[in-house]
């Protein structure tokens, strides 16, 4: 390689715009001045050290430029006085940093600074830092090769808290690398939360050390009949820690009263005499199973589960399903729901539902998610509990893209890409106030797919706008806008091997 440039030497960059590089999700705020900053190897980052975790964003940061460009970046290294340009991330106090992912960034010829609270708010910067750096070096303008990133300023905070996708490991399962890669892009597009789906009727996807049959028996199966699969505690423990340091919350659910019938089968005294005899299933059916709500072994048998799930997850959630229980009384159904609420507060969690245990008498700080009966959830925030919104028909990623999308399913409707962008979740449930809102969540049931490929078909590229549903300012939704920012993700989705749909709503932006 050809030495660097020095601090004496002036780059002329080409003219710039910080307002027109494709951001997913849009910052609140952006300022361009119509410069430039050069990434090349005489860049060096410093992080903050009074917390350790900022090093760890910045080292994170590194490595991934090293992916994309080829550049070792050193990290708190470099000696100062040989210092050409620089990448500072800052832990800061500013009273402008109103959340703990709020950041600002500040892009200069020769220097880029980062400014956040906390780490989290940091790694959300620098995702944007990476979208800014492009796919290929202009070596026209030095005799080295160099990045051109646009000069300017960007304030940018989320509207949501809360900012989710649920993949559904019990209807297929999903090996630990298949779900770290789909971590790695709700990443990239600041999602903080994957909630996984870790049992149903066709399968039961993690060990319990004190019930193992659940896995023995109940994780031998999935729909159409493969051989199923489960998560050791040693991998679940690795996937937490491998979202953790994405700054990604894992929420674990075990749905129950209803879509219990692989836990029925494993331990066949969980079983509700209403219900269907348990027996291996590999079909798509539901509402079928239930555990029974009056016995208390039951529940001595939930409180090891969720005991030992709560005591590998640091994340403040526990997920208890509650919908679809079909064949479960409804004085039974209420019964279960206020029980397993007491056993996810004595193992220090906040229980999250779907929309159906607000018929309970549930705690004001459990969650209620919105998939189905917005009613259900008005009443439980007329309660107090907030309310994540994921209502089928414009958020469920499983739904077909169109009458001729390869998979997928139609129950909700067909949800094009620009279906599954143009509404707002703050408006969605008439009568719902803004501050009850959580948050947002996009779930994947997997009745349809059975690897990645699959996975990523339905996922990408409605996930995208999903980001953006959750991050960016209600008054920043433009399909228009989007759409032209959406087609210019094609080279990450394309370098990241991720099997995107290819919608002719977009006009990709091919390499």
């Amino acid at each position: 390689m050809a030495a660097c440039q020095t601090e004496k030497e002036e780059i002329n960059f080409p003219k710039t715009d910080l307002a027109s590089a494709p951001l997913i999700p849009k910052p609140i705020k952006t300022i361009p001045t119509g410069s430039a900053f050069g990434l090349d190897a005489g860049t060096a980052i410093y992080t903050s050290t009074t917390d350790p975790e900022f090093e760890k964003v910045g080292r994170f940061l590194s490595e991934n430029i090293k992916s994309k460009t080829g550049l070792d970046i050193g990290v708190n290294t470099a000696s100062e006085d040989k210092l050409e340009r620089l990448i500072y991330i800052n832990q800061s106090d500013s009273v402008d940093l109103e959340t703990p992912e709020s950041y600002q960034l500040y892009i200069k010829k020769d220097s880029i600074l980062l400014n956040a609270k906390t780490a989290a708010g940091a790694f959300r910067g620098i995702q944007t830092l990476q979208q800014l750096i492009p796919t290929k070096s202009n070596d026209t303008l030095t005799d080295h090769p160099l990045w051109v990133i646009p000069s300017g300023k960007i304030m940018d905070a989320p509207k949501y808290g809360y900012r989710s996708s649920m993949l559904d490991v019990a209807r297929h399962f999903f090996t630990v690398d298949e779900v770290k890669k789909y971590i790695d892009a709700l990443a990239y597009y600041k999602f903080n939360t994957l909630h996984l789906h870790l049992s149903d009727d066709q399968g039961w996807r993690i060990e319990i050390k004190s019930w193992p049959k659940l896995t023995e028996v109940g994780g031998a199966s999935e729909v159409g009949g493969g051989e199923g699969g489960f998560y050791t505690q040693e991998e679940y423990k690795d996937l937490v820690a491998y979202a953790g340091d994405r700054h990604i919350t894992i929420v674990p659910e075990i749905d129950m009263p209803g879509h219990t019938n692989s836990a029925s089968l494993s331990y066949p005294f969980l079983h509700y005499a209403g219900a269907e005899t348990p027996r291996v299933r590999t079909d798509m059916k539901v509402g079928y199973s239930s555990f029974d709500a009056q016995k208390d072994t039951v529940y001595s048998f939930l409180d090891d589960v969720i005991g030992e799930i709560a005591a590998m997850t640091p994340g403040p959630y526990f997920h208890i399903g509650g919908d679809e229980s079909h064949v479960t009384r409804k004085s039974d159904y209420i019964l279960f729901v206020e029980k397993v609420g007491d056993l996810v507060k004595k193992h220090n969690k906040r229980m999250i539902g779907w929309d159906e245990i607000a018929q309970a008498d549930i705690d004001p700080s459990s969650v209620v998610q919105l998939w189905n009966s917005a009613e259900n959830a008005l009443k439980a925030s007329e309660n107090g509990s907030k309310i994540i919104i994921s209502p089928a028909k414009k958020a469920y990623l499983d739904m077909k893209y169109d009458s001729i999308s390869e998979y997928g399913l139609k129950w909700a409707g067909y949800i094009p890409v620009d279906v599954g962008y143009n509404w707002d979740p703050e408006t969605y449930a008439e009568g719902l106030a803004k501050e009850n809102i959580l948050g947002i969540e996009a779930p994947l049931w997997s009745e349809t797919i059975s690897n990645g490929t699959e996975l990523e078909y339905l996922a990408f590229p409605r996930l995208i706008g999903y980001a953006e549903l959750g991050w960016s300012l209600s008054e920043h939704l433009d399909w228009d806008d989007y759409k032209e920012r959406l087609a210019a993700q094609a080279a990450y989705l394309e370098a990241m091997q991720i099997n995107y749909y290819p919608t002719i709503l977009v006009d990709w932006e091919k390499e």
